[in-house]
């Protein structure tokens, strides 16, 4: 649920922009805001997972979860519904930051490939789903339902994973306030600063968040330098295994981020596909996932993971190449091979690279490496979000309703051409890595 609805939103966006009488930039916010509060609050959580049990925060989670997804359901305007996104990302965060880690904890060694695999379907597969399962539900439902339909299912998994889950043995060391308050704001305002661009703020205010950005991090970083038990463990980032697949994560979900919030703008204000028939769509990517990613995840285990993923990041880069390069009427056909070559690239990427990144971290250090994984995920897809609203937002097409006009394709193009730049930086990055596996 917590994946899901990062992107569950993503195709309701033009109806929300349409019923609630904002721009389509400001929409975006209704995905942003949800992403933006998980990113903030991941490092912060997988923290306080090794200092109090990855069970308590993980059933915590779920339980603030499902009162952000009903407060959600009851929002009547754009700012309250923001707000509630708010609280779902704040409970999003504890699920996903904890995860991995306890995936790693129930899983033997061995079997790493697997558990990483099993998670990487079940990450990319439910938000490249959002979009579908959002167009089913807005078929036959009012857009509050998107949110509505967790309560039930939250509720039981608050109870059902307090009794199912290992409680662990907790680290015993202490929980970093300060770091907690130095993280959140150093991504808030870079994420603010590019959405400011879009929506042309004074240079002035821009420059000020970009260096209030600059200054947080900095004090983050050297507060992680001196601290025993570091939030963000820094002295991971100097194994290259561990760098080169977080930053090569970075990219492929800055290019997936700006594909999942920029495609519903082009099926519906472009092609002029109903919510629901978007969806469909849009599901073979999600059933493309979900046929490679345990198929790579078992692989993973036998050979070199880079190699794996970097095979990987090129089809889906051919795959965002292919969206970009969509005429303005495309056939359904068109539409939906583009769909499997992303999502048979997305699959067969993130399971390797995943198990490079977290296998490249000592057992002890699974929360933190677990924290780095999840926060560069969704850091990556909120920035991948910004960007999109920097170009909707700079485009004369972002005063127009986009559910009734053509006016978007031009727009939306840019957006994907960028998403698949930075898919292709990402495979760069990652061939750095296949050097020294061949020499090994």
């Amino acid at each position: 649920m917590a994946v899901l609805d990062g992107s569950i939103a993503n195709v309701a966006l033009p109806t929300l922009s349409h019923e609630l009488r904002v721009d389509a930039a400001a929409s975006i916010w209704v995905v942003n805001a949800y992403q933006l509060a998980v990113a903030v609050l991941l490092l912060p959580f997988s923290s306080l997972g090794d200092v109090v049990g990855y069970r308590k925060v993980y059933a915590s989670g779920i339980a603030i979860f499902t009162l952000g997804s009903l407060a959600c359901a009851l929002s009547p305007t754009l700012a309250t519904l923001i707000a509630a996104r708010v609280v779902q990302g704040v409970g999003g965060a504890a699920i996903m930051s904890i995860a991995p880690a306890l995936s790693r904890s129930i899983f033997p060694a061995k079997q790493l490939g697997v558990a990483v695999g099993i998670s990487a379907l079940t990450v990319a597969a439910s938000a490249a789903a959002g979009p579908t399962l959002g167009g089913a539900i807005l078929a036959i439902a009012p857009w509050p339902w998107l949110f509505a339909i967790n309560v039930p299912l939250g509720v039981f998994d608050t109870i059902f994973a307090a009794r199912a889950l290992p409680a662990g043995t907790p680290s015993g060391g202490r929980f970093d306030i300060a770091s907690a308050f130095l993280s959140g704001p150093a991504l808030a305002c870079l994420v603010v600063a590019l959405d400011g661009f879009a929506r042309r703020l004074p240079a002035i205010a821009i420059v000020a968040l970009v260096a209030s950005s600059i200054a947080f991090g900095y004090a983050f970083v050297r507060r992680q330098r001196v601290l025993a038990h570091a939030m963000l463990p820094l002295d991971l980032f100097s194994r290259p295994r561990f760098s080169l697949a977080a930053a090569t994560s970075l990219c492929s979900f800055v290019a997936q981020g700006i594909a999942f919030v920029a495609l519903p703008f082009l099926l519906q204000g472009a092609y002029g596909y109903s919510a629901f028939a978007s969806g469909l769509l849009f599901t073979p990517w999600p059933l493309a996932i979900a046929v490679v990613a345990p198929i790579a995840g078992r692989l993973a285990d036998r050979l070199h993971p880079p190699v794996l993923s970097t095979i990987g990041l090129v089809t889906f880069a051919c795959g965002l190449a292919l969206f970009a390069l969509l005429p303005a009427r495309p056939a359904p056909l068109e539409i939906v091979c583009c769909g499997i070559v992303a999502g048979l690239g997305f699959g067969f990427f993130q399971a390797p690279n995943n198990r490079e990144l977290m296998g490249a971290a000592p057992r002890n250090r699974s929360g933190g490496a677990a924290g780095v994984l999840a926060t560069v995920r969704v850091t990556g897809q909120s920035l991948g979000a910004a960007l999109v609203a920097i170009v909707l937002g700079t485009s004369a097409a972002a005063n127009i309703d986009p559910k009734t006009t053509h006016a978007l394709l031009e727009p939306v193009h840019v957006a994907l051409r960028l998403a698949c730049a930075t898919a292709f930086v990402g495979t760069l990055v990652s061939a750095t890595r296949l050097r020294h596996t061949i020499e090994v």
